[in-house]
């Protein structure tokens, strides 16, 4: 039985290297708007045949959002993207709008429709219905159990089952929410969430009764000196489960995070892709993966819906720590590679290579060198800067990541 296939964001042409020199399988991405992160970089036009050429290059397939709930002023720019998306070799159309729907399968046709998790699938008979209409793949709910989420893999056996395991939750079913649009003008379902669900908050004194229990408090806030996140949502991470997932024959499993960082990307796909190759050497670790993830988690990893008791795995005391301390742009020459720093590097300490696999070979001061493009050695790289790493080590590869050593010895 194959494993599930690992779909990773890719926000911009840095999260799309990152997640393929990791081990996704496959990507979703989009353009500058009609998509639910038009707040991403994403892929011009002129830019997307370079992204799915370098996709394909790698063996790796590619997912276009179009999945905005559009309005009447949307359709024009939905067409037009629709009609120049039939000249490229895109794998698949991200959709939730029945109309745009019918509009790719019109504009088109050889181009196979997923439908968004916007749709909010979340029974057999839906699933059966996408299918009668020509989807080839549903991703579900996020709000169903893994009960339900069998349910619907035997009543409908011949659709594609594709599910969210990883990453930011939403307050709202799927993501269908007026806060953003009510507060600051912006609509989550056009893609331009500001993310009030995550806004601070002062709970003042509030008692709610409901007319038909009286004196019963069904909601209460009582007044707090400090602001808090009330209606913040835990993230989502479903690592535990993948032999489950792997049994019951899901066909994609999804990460969300197209506005995260390539540094929180890397970190998540390889452990992911590392879980899933483990499934077929039977040397699953749990423990293990879930130590990886919450080195990247900024809120608590729960199991949100998928258990009859949600589970919450990991809860942060403060930020996550910045490990993360540079990327490798290419290699130009034996020894020396370019780099992008992200945070501070000290270079008397020793480092570590994000290698696939949780591979982490550990880079001893005496072994490595930084230079400023002049050649001058430093003993401080500073955020945003192109620095030149000179070293010899197999691991080291393109587009890979460096971060502080977690280890003791050198």
């Amino acid at each position: 039985m194959s494993l599930p296939e690992l779909l990773a964001p890719a926000g911009n042409r840095e999260k799309l290297e990152t997640a393929i020199a990791y081990g996704a399988d496959a990507v979703y991405l989009g353009g500058t708007n009609l998509n639910l992160r038009a707040k991403a970089q994403g892929f011009s036009p002129a830019d997307l045949p370079k992204a799915l050429d370098f996709a394909h290059t790698h063996g790796v397939k590619v997912y276009y959002c179009l999945n905005i709930l559009a309005w009447e002023k949307h359709l024009p720019g939905v067409t037009r993207d629709l009609e120049y998306l039939a000249t490229l070799p895109v794998d698949g159309l991200i959709i939730a709008d029945p109309g745009i729907v019918l509009l790719a399968k019109k504009i088109a046709p050889h181009i196979p429709i997923h439908l968004s998790t916007q749709a909010n699938t979340s029974n057999s008979a839906s699933t059966l219905f996408w299918q009668e209409i020509g989807i080839s793949r549903v991703n579900l709910a996020r709000e169903l159990s893994a009960r339900g989420i069998r349910a619907i893999a035997e009543n409908a056996p011949g659709m594609e089952l594709e599910l969210f395991v990883h990453g930011a939750m939403c307050m709202a079913i799927s993501g269908r929410c007026l806060l953003s649009a009510y507060l600051n003008k912006r609509s989550a379902n056009q893609g331009l969430c500001t993310h009030p669900c995550r806004f601070d908050y002062k709970p003042v004194a509030i008692k709610v009764d409901e007319r038909t229990r009286p004196g019963e408090a069904l909601w209460e806030i009582t007044e707090d000196e400090d602001y808090s996140r009330i209606f913040s949502a835990q993230d989502l991470c479903l690592i535990k489960y993948l032999p489950w997932f792997h049994k019951n024959r899901i066909t994609a499993l999804k990460i969300e995070g197209r506005m995260k960082t390539s540094a929180y990307l890397c970190q998540v796909v390889d452990t992911y892709r590392t879980a899933l190759n483990d499934l077929t050497s039977r040397t699953f670790r749990p423990k293990l993966y879930l130590g990886n993830l919450s080195r990247a988690a900024s809120r608590p990893l729960s199991s949100g819906f998928f258990c009859p008791t949600p589970t919450t795995f990991f809860t942060p005391n403060e930020e996550p720590e910045k490990t993360i301390l540079a990327r490798v742009i290419k290699q130009i020459g034996p020894t020396s590679w370019e780099i992008a720093t992200k945070n501070p590097w000290d270079t008397q300490a020793p480092v570590a290579i994000l290698a696939p696999g949780l591979n982490r070979p550990v880079l001893s001061p005496a072994s490595y060198r930084l230079e400023k493009e002049t050649g001058e050695a430093i003993t401080m790289a500073h955020p945003g800067l192109t620095y030149f790493l000179r070293t010899e080590h197999p691991s080291l590869l393109p587009h890979l990541f460096i971060e502080k050593s977690q280890s003791q010895s050198v």
